[in-house]
């Protein structure tokens, strides 16, 4: 594995645009963190859907700084949907994954900042500014950086049993119509758990959880995850072994041969 010294220049830079990237969308969203806030529902009577002026504060920050240092580059945003979408590089931008928790004040939310080269997510942030964590991923490997502490690498758990797993997913909604595939890798797990969105995945990175189930993401979801769990050393596809970058029902594991044994419960039936 390359050192941050020996990472290509472009890789650099899109990291460090990445922390720029953070930093506006937190200048956006944190003024109403923990205060009374409107929140309008987007979804169909079913599926509730908030969204909140939070969200599309920071997405339109974000995206008004792509197009003022990378003209040429895409965009795909949850709040404003996409440009230039054909571009080789392409931003994938979830201004607060995890609006439900945002408005009730829980801070297992975050501001998800993917980079797709051509068909790869390469560069991927995770900000939680509330907390003042960052996890990132790139090709120098996948890092942590909370404010006042110094950067360091962080690796996903491996080596263990699946009965020595612990499995989370965001909210058992999120399984709705697959509850028997799920149930039986919950069964085989030492310990499921409820809740985080995309603060899970990063701990996954981090070697804290090792297993994430869940079905009906977007792209805006996962891209950004992908590079801090691999690079971490985990593993995360659809249920069917394919690449996450479109979403889906996706599964995510800290160790590729538990990743290997939870894919074929998932298929099972």
């Amino acid at each position: 594995m390359a050192s941050p010294k020996q990472l290509p220049v472009s890789d650099k830079a899109f990291v460090a645009f990445a922390h720029l990237l953070a930093d506006q969308a937190a200048k956006a969203a944190m003024p109403h963190f923990r205060k009374v806030i409107a929140v309008q529902d987007k979804g169909s009577t079913e599926d509730y859907d908030p969204v909140t002026v939070a969200d599309r504060n920071a997405e339109r920050a974000m995206s008004k700084l792509i197009a003022k240092t990378y003209p040429d580059h895409g965009v795909i945003g949850e709040e404003f949907g996409s440009r230039n979408e054909t571009a080789r590089y392409r931003w994938v931008l979830d201004p607060v994954d995890g609006t439900r928790a945002f408005i009730i004040g829980q801070p297992m939310w975050g501001t998800l900042i993917g980079l797709m080269d051509g068909a790869n997510a390469s560069v991927g942030m995770m900000a939680q500014p509330f907390t003042q964590e960052r996890f990132w991923g790139s090709a120098a490997g996948a890092f942590w950086r909370q404010e006042g502490r110094s950067t360091r690498r962080i690796k996903s758990r491996t080596g263990l049993k699946l009965s020595e797993a612990i499995l989370t997913c965001t909210a058992p909604q999120l399984v709705k119509g697959h509850e028997d595939a799920f149930g039986r890798v919950s069964n085989a797990a030492r310990m499921t758990r409820f809740g985080g969105d995309c603060y899970n995945y990063c701990l996954l990175a981090s070697g804290f959880v090792d297993i994430i189930i869940e079905t009906g993401l977007k792209s805006y979801d996962v891209v950004a995850l992908i590079p801090i769990i691999e690079r971490a050393g985990g593993v995360i596809t659809t249920w069917d072994g394919a690449p996450a970058t479109d979403g889906g029902r996706i599964v995510a594991s800290g160790d590729k041969r538990i990743h290997d044994q939870v894919l074929k419960m998932l298929q099972k039936g």
